[in-house]
């Protein structure tokens, strides 16, 4: 890029010092203050100014936003001493040795309200409006060295793992570096915790959970030096526990959730049973990111965004939530405020803000500034054109093909060394960058993300690996620290202490009192995730429709798809395994027996349909409805065009059938008929009565297998087919709807995306905790529970409660006041209170 000091007039970039008294002379656009608000300026300063000490964290608070970093706001510029004093559209701003008549005085003094800079950002203090006066005053001395040009962005590029300095030595190698970070900042490297500690602080980090007494007390007596290495290997194994709990981590971040605005009438749509499978899979983090950036119909919630109705700001339609999102997750900048303007808090432009979005925009995007169109058109990029181009003559498809090709490619550092960032805060409380959404920032040990990063890549992007690196690091076993001690330059000291989040602190006592949870509350079947093929399936389903090509876009219409099945008796098994794009009614034998409940639900679905069927001939009827554009959502998918009406459409199922060792399974394929209605759907909602005559079209039309684009079911679907109903015991919150307990402790309502939850308490939390009646119900009845359980007497009651919730025996005193609570013989509102003192002492809820 061209600094814009270089792009100016000859005279300019070689102003020498003396020609500063010109600017006397010459006219200025923009006058001083008038002599009454002069009156009101502080006095100028009279001590020796230092830029470096003085000036240069002013222009940084307050001025670089807009004014430099490649961004010139009024054609002014102050990435170097020459082009302030250049000046933009009103002139010279500064006349040395004239302060109080220099017009930048009057801007950023704020007396005058017409010309108050910065418009947007911290104003400056009267003393920093003094201190400016006496550096114009005394001439405005600026190092030649200092320069605010644009800078290069930290954490961009790889390195070869080899290249990385690491200390030599035995052991993981995180702990040579940490050792040497140490020693360079003069601290003394404490020893690691002790292992109640350890293992409180790993079960909660790795699977959410407190550590089961008997597992803890099994632990304790291991005498094996590796047995760290060895619970966590194990405890990252266990791939129900693990999925469950970074199921609340990744559902944060993709803004994934269960209920809300968008999910009843499909303009939102989740994304749990992706999720949750790449999870209890391990799934290499390269494809993680390269299924979601160009997804099938499993994943496309995450950019597809929420479609939110009637008129919304321009920098929250569809194509710029994407670009917010994958900016963010992936690769740790905000586009948020660059989607509106140029940012103020980072360097990135509106330029960089559409271009990205361009990839996910069926057309060209006119950009629109503070919501105001521009007439401009957005070219399309990538936010980092070191890495790679996207071409802007290929289809949408290209285009994120593309995408993932460069975000995950080779030559992109940033993409590991975010999630390693992202998983450093999480066990660790505070980033190797912080914040950590500003990946642009170097590290504060460059050596420690790099590695990390690196050796994440070489062993196949495998985030378990990265994830039992840093949790067999002496770093993440030293001492804890306290989380206040500073900023993002805080030297780091060990892990900070943490807050139970929300989900674990209700997870905890949920346990505590026996409690499981009706159902899941999202679309997932997790047999299918855990338990992938328990056997092979003998058929292949077929996308079909009522005409070729569908798969690519078809206008709207409903299609009525027939076929029988006979049976000598009724089946000991029936399931079916269904998804369709837009929405189905399932008939079997004349009855009701499922449907897709919201608009546009392309979801695998899995219904058992065991007592819809009868020995002798069995029909099935099938409607699907490919539905026309949304008209309440219209304005929030473009502003200047209405979509298409034609869209993909099709229907793929899978229909299980077993009567003993009989096996009558069916697929979708051309041995279904297919009717359709005269005249197409009329309404944007699901009508499977439809409009106009019916008329035969015949044998239906394969499109193609499970892995067809734009679906791309792939194996889940047949996994999906293959399992038996999710009857799995519900015990995890992540799994469901949150409650006032939940959203008190923090639980985002994921309408935004969530890369960091707010840790410190609040009023709010203090009365739910305190008053709150999800709390005081669930203790109430896990009281009750918890006395039909102990018969051998209120002593050992305390005892197994203090065990289950502190991991430790009580003392002498605690036995003591908590046999006085608990009572003799017990009583259930005594164990609820102790069962409240217990959870509300820091000893529970922080995790050390």
């Amino acid at each position: 890029m061209v600094p814009l000091s270089h792009m100016a007039p000859p005279l300019k970039s070689c102003l020498p010092w003396a020609v500063v008294a010109v600017f006397a002379l010459v006219p200025l656009a923009r006058a001083g203050l008038p002599p009454e608000l002069a009156a009101q300026l502080p006095d100028a300063t009279s001590r020796p100014i230092d830029f470096v000490r003085d000036i240069q964290p002013i222009f940084e608070a307050s001025c670089v936003q807009c004014h430099a970093r490649g961004k010139a706001k009024g054609s002014f510029s102050i990435e170097t001493r020459d082009d302030f004093l250049f000046g933009g559209d009103s002139g010279p701003p500064a006349l040395a040795g004239r302060s109080a008549d220099s017009p930048v005085i009057a801007m950023i003094s704020g007396l005058d309200p017409d010309i108050i800079m910065p418009q947007k950002g911290r104003k400056l203090t009267r003393d920093q409006v003094a201190i400016f006066r006496g550096w114009i005053d005394q001439g405005m001395p600026w190092p030649e060295a200092i320069t605010f040009f644009k800078r290069e962005p930290a954490n961009l590029h790889p390195k070869e793992l080899a290249s990385i300095p690491a200390p030599p030595g035995a052991g993981n190698p995180v702990d040579a570096i940490v050792a040497r970070y140490f020693a360079e900042h003069r601290l003394e490297l404490p020893g690691p915790v002790d292992d109640r500690t350890y293992a409180r602080r790993v079960w909660l980090d790795t699977i959410g959970l407190l550590p089961p007494p008997a597992e803890l007390e099994a632990f304790l007596a291991d005498r094996a030096p590796d047995k760290r290495a060895r619970l966590v290997q194990r405890l990252l194994a266990d791939h129900q526990r693990y999925a469950e709990h970074w199921l609340t981590f990744w559902n944060d971040l993709l803004r994934n959730d269960y209920k809300g605005p968008g999910y009843t009438d499909g303009g939102r749509k989740q994304i749990t049973a992706w999720i949750y499978t790449a999870l209890a899979r391990n799934l290499p983090y390269d494809q993680f990111v390269a299924q979601l950036l160009d997804p099938g119909a499993l994943a496309e919630g995450f950019t597809r965004g929420i479609l939110w109705r009637g008129a919304v700001n321009a920098s929250m339609v569809p194509p710029m939530q994407a670009s917010q999102g994958i900016a963010q997750v992936f690769l740790g900048v905000n586009l948020k405020c660059a989607s509106c303007h140029d940012s103020f808090i980072n360097d990135y432009t509106l330029n960089d803000a559409y271009g990205l979005a361009s990839i996910y925009a069926d057309g060209p995007l006119e950009i629109a500034e503070c919501d105001v169109p521009t007439g401009h058109m957005a070219k399309v990029k990538f936010l980092y054109g070191e890495l790679g181009s996207i071409d802007a003559t290929a289809g949408p498809a290209a285009r994120k093909q593309q995408l993932v090709e460069i975000i995950t490619g080779r030559q992109n550092g940033r993409l590991p060394r975010t999630i390693v960032n992202r998983l450093w805060q999480r066990f660790l409380g505070r980033g190797l960058v912080e914040p950590v959404d500003e990946m642009d920032r170097p590290a504060w040990s460059p050596a420690l993300i790099d590695w990390l990063a690196e050796d994440l890549v070489a062993h196949g992007y495998d985030l378990k690996h990265t994830m039992a690196r840093i949790l067999t690091s002496r770093a993440y076993q030293l001492p804890p620290v306290d989380a206040a001690e500073g900023g993002p330059n805080t030297v780091f000291r060990g892990p900070a202490v943490r807050r139970m989040d929300a989900e674990q602190f209700s997870d905890a006592v949920h346990g505590l009192a026996r409690q499981a949870h009706q159902r899941v509350a999202g679309k997932l079947n997790r047999h299918a995730a855990l338990s992938p093929r328990p056997e092979a399936l003998p058929l292949q389903p077929r996308w079909i429709w009522g005409t070729a090509g569908a798969q690519d876009r078809t206008p709207p219409a409903t299609m009525i798809f027939h076929r029988t099945l006979t049976l000598e008796s009724a089946p000991d098994e029936a399931q079916l395994a269904i998804c369709s794009d837009d929405s189905h009614v399932i008939r079997i034998n004349g009855k009701s027996a499922g449907r897709s409940r919201e608009r546009n639900s392309t979801y695998p679905d899995w219904i058992d349909i065991r007592s819809h069927l009868q020995a002798g001939e069995n029909t099935f009827e099938i409607t699907v409805v490919n539905l026309p554009p949304d008209d309440g959502r219209l304005a929030s998918i473009q502003h200047d065009r209405l979509p298409e009406p034609d869209s993909p459409a099709g229907l793929i199922l899978y229909g299980r059938i077993r009567t003993g060792a009989e096996v009558h399974d069916f697929v979708s394929d051309r041995s279904w008929s297919v009717q359709t209605h005269d005249k197409p759907p009329t309404t944007d909602r699901f009508d499977e009565s439809g409009p106009g005559a019916l008329r035969e079209l015949g044998p239906a039309t394969e499109l193609g297998g499970v892995d067809l684009a734009p679906w791309k079911l792939g194996e889940y679907f047949l996994d999906l087919a293959s399992v038996p109903k999710d009857t799995l015991p519900v015990e995890r919150v992540s799994l469901v709807n949150a409650d006032p307990l939940m959203i008190a402790l923090g639980r985002p309502n994921r309408e935004q995306f969530t890369t960091v939850r707010q840790t410190t308490a609040t009023t709010l939390q203090a009365l739910e905790l305190t008053n709150g009646a999800t709390l005081a119900t669930l203790l109430e009845t896990g009281a009750e529970r918890i006395l039909a359980e102990h018969a051998d007497g209120p002593e050992a009651l305390v005892g197994a409660l203090f065990r289950q919730t502190l991991g430790r025996q009580p003392t002498s005193k605690e036995r003591s006041l908590a046999l006085e609570l608990v009572g003799s013989p017990a009583r259930p509102e005594g164990i609820a209170d102790l069962l409240w003192g217990l959870v509300m002492l820091p000893e529970f809820q922080l995790i050390r």
